[in-house]
C-alpha cells in the first residue's frame, strides 16, 4: 500500500501544567520537554508503524534535521521532505494538564511556504490508485487536492485544524473524511453524532465518514452502514498525538482491505495506547504492540 503523507513537520515544546494558563495569569510549569511532531509527521510515523509504505513530503527548516531523522527511524520515506534554508520549522507550544488533556498554540513556520513547484514534484511520482493523506497545517491545499484528484489517486483528508476555507477546498474527491466533533459540525452541521454524519453523507455523498467522539469512541458510516467502536479504557497521560495514531492505523487497515468496523477497532486500540504515553509521534505504538493490546483485551 502505498501512501503519500503530504504534511507538516513540527518541533513540539511540551509544558506540563497543574491547569491550562488562563487569561492575565503567570503559570510555572512543572517540566519541559521538546518532542518531533506535527500532524503530518505524526501521522506517516503512524501509517509506517502500523505497516503502511509512506512517502513524507513537506518543508523544514535547518533546525528541523531531527524531524527527517525521526521519519526515517520509523520507516518512512524522506526523499520529499525540503530543507528551506532561510525558514525556521515550524514548532507547537502544547500545554498538558493534569487530567492528560491538551490545548496547543500553533507556528507555521516552513510548514507555510509549500509552493507549487515543490506540489508539482512531488505529485509527478504519483498516480491513479495511490493514497494521498492531508491534514490542514501545510499551505497549498486546494492546488494538492485539485492535482491529486486529477491524477486519479485516492484521497483521505483529515481537516485539522479547521479553518473557514477548508469548505471551499475542491473536496468531491475526497474518499475518506477523518473528523472529530469540532471538525464534524463545521462541515456537516451542528447536532447529534447521528446527524453530523448525515450531515456530512449529504454534502459528500460518494465519500466515507470516520467520526471521532473522544470518550464516546468513534463511528463509521459508508452510506449504507454505520459502526460504533468504543474506546478502549486506560489511564490517560497525554491526548497529543491520538488522533494521529488512529488516522494512521484507520488508513493502513482500509488500505489492506479490512473492513471499515475492523478498522475502526485496530486504530481505536493504537490511539488508546498513545494516550497511555507522553509526547506525540514517540507515543505511537508499533503493529506488533498494537495486536498483543487487542489480545490482551479479549481476554479481559
Amino acid at each position: 500500500m502505498k501512501i503519500l503523507n503530504f504534511g507538516s513537520l513540527n518541533l513540539d515544546f511540551t509544558y506540563t501544567v497543574p491547569h491550562f494558563v488562563q487569561p492575565g495569569e503567570t503559570l510555572s510549569a512543572d517540566k519541559l520537554q521538546t518532542f518531533p511532531g506535527g500532524k503530518g509527521l505524526n501521522q506517516s510515523i503512524a501509517l509506517s508503524r502500523a505497516g503502511a509504505e509512506v512517502f513524507h513530503a513537506g518543508c523544514i527548516g535547518p533546525d528541523g534535521e531531527m524531524l527527517r531523522r525521526q521519519l526515517m527511524d520509523a520507516g518512512a520515506d524522506v526523499r520529499f521532505v525540503k530543507t528551506l534554508p532561510d525558514a525556521r520549522t515550524g514548532h507547537a507550544i502544547i500545554q498538558v494538564d493534569a487530567a492528560g488533556q491538551n490545548c496547543i498554540l500553533l507556528y507555521g513556520g516552513a510548514n507555510r511556504m509549500v509552493d507549487s513547484g515543490l506540489i508539482g514534484e512531488v505529485l509527478s511520482h504519483f498516480g491513479p490508485g495511490d493514497w494521498l493523506l492531508l491534514q490542514n497545517e501545510i499551505s497549498g491545499m486546494e492546488e494538492i487536492l485539485r492535482t491529486a484528484g486529477e491524477k486519479g489517486m485516492r484521497i483521505a483528508l483529515n481537516p485539522s485544524p479547521i479553518t473557514a476555507d477548508i469548505p471551499h477546498f475542491p473536496l468531491d474527491n475526497v474518499e475518506y473524511f477523518l473528523v472529530n466533533e469540532v471538525e464534524g459540525a463545521a462541515l456537516g452541521g451542528k447536532g447529534s453524532p447521528e446527524q453530523m454524519l448525515e450531515g456530512l453523507k449529504r454534502r459528500f455523498p460518494r465519500a466515507k465518514i470516520v467520526l471521532t467522539l473522544g470518550k464516546e469512541g468513534a463511528c463509521y458510516f459508508d452510506g449504507e452502514q454505520t459502526f460504533f467502536q468504543p474506546i478502549f479504557p486506560v489511564k490517560a497521560v497525554d491526548t497529543t498525538a491520538a488522533g494521529d495514531t488512529f488516522t494512521g492505523y484507520f488508513l493502513t487497515a482500509i488500505g489492506e482491505g479490512l473492513s471499515g468496523q475492523e478498522a475502526l477497532k485496530l486504530a481505536s486500540a493504537a490511539s488508546a495506547i498513545a494516550v497511555s504515553r507522553m509526547g506525540a509521534s514517540s507515543s505511537i505504538p508499533s503493529r506488533e504492540e498494537t495486536g498483543r493490546f487487542l489480545a490482551a483485551a479479549k481476554t479481559r
